[in-house]
């Protein structure tokens, strides 16, 4: 029997949608520009704290395996998967030096941070996106509403504004989707121009 509590939750989170609709130029963009790095060999690294951290963890494996359709895999790494690291981190520095150390170890210049919070004011998150700008990465946060301390601590930011951190959590996970999809077709354009590119014309010695 369907209750008052599961309608509020939909009603909720259809409301959220809706708002949420005015961001799919961003995630459109994120999506190209992350099939943009990688294709040229950066890597993604991406970090969340509880139920964001699954989501995190959701984004790289769509990436090292796959979304949809086969394509090759490409560097995506969960700082927060390494469980050895990131106890001996937090045991010998502390947990607020959990995600920048491993940052300041993996990540590289022109490489991207991917920052998830429902609460954009996660310690360990603030420190890691100091540490990824310190090196020259670029920093995107996927939040909660606005404002809050890692929407202002990242280069780019996707705010979702809703009434209970559920229905954040699944609006992130939307936008998880949606930067999936535009990678692949970004990815697929990428390839097809370098076929393209890649077979001689009748006038070069290519045709019959």
């Amino acid at each position: 029997m369907t209750t008052a509590t599961d309608l509020r939750h939909c009603d909720d989170l259809m409301t959220a949608l809706a708002e949420f609709r005015s961001s799919c130029e961003a995630v459109e963009r994120w999506g190209k520009a992350l099939a943009h790095r990688l294709g040229d060999g950066a890597r993604l690294l991406v970090a969340g704290n509880g139920g964001s951290a699954a989501q995190a963890q959701h984004l790289t494996a769509e990436l090292v395996g796959r979304y949809r359709d086969d394509r090759p895999p490409f560097s995506a790494i969960a700082l927060h998967a390494d469980t050895s690291s990131t106890t001996a981190i937090a045991n010998d520095y502390g947990v607020s030096e959990v995600f920048a150390r491993q940052t300041r170890a993996h990540g590289r210049h022109g490489d991207i941070l991917m920052l998830l919070s429902t609460s954009g004011a996660s310690a360990n998150l603030l420190e890691a996106a100091d540490a990824a700008r310190s090196i020259g990465m670029r920093v995107w946060a996927l939040t909660g509403g606005a404002p809050n301390p890692l929407a202002a601590a990242a280069d780019e930011t996707l705010c979702v504004a809703a009434r209970s951190t559920a229905t954040v959590q699944e609006l992130h996970l939307v936008a998880v989707h949606m930067i999936c999809e535009a990678f692949d077709r970004a990815i697929q354009e990428r390839y097809s121009r370098a076929d393209g590119k890649a077979q001689p014309s009748a006038a070069e010695g290519g045709g019959r």
